[in-house]
């Protein structure tokens, strides 16, 4: 698969973050996260993700919709995710 149509996901601090292009979307993640460790699926802005927590030994299955993320930050959702095919874990 193309790198261009690879998003990455990634943690930093507090924030969850989404890169994709020259676009780095940044939204406040669980207070206990450590990191993501696996992206199950993508479906056109909805993650299911594998997600590491400080209280728990094992990872645990989380749900991301970058869909109202992206409308609160005017970005058109269609445009922008609609070249992603694949999001890896940074």
């Amino acid at each position: 698969m193309e790198t261009s149509n690879c998003a990455i996901l990634s943690n930093q601090g507090k924030f969850t973050v989404f890169k994709y292009g020259n676009r780095v979307i940044r939204f406040r993640a669980p207070y206990s996260l450590e990191g993501y460790t696996e992206v199950k699926t993508w479906d056109n802005g909805y993650m299911v993700v594998m997600a590491k927590y400080a209280h728990n030994d094992k990872s645990e299955e989380e749900y991301i919709d970058l869909v109202p993320i992206l409308e609160d930050l005017y970005i058109n959702p269609e445009a922008f995710l609609k070249p992603i095919k694949k999001v890896a874990i940074e």
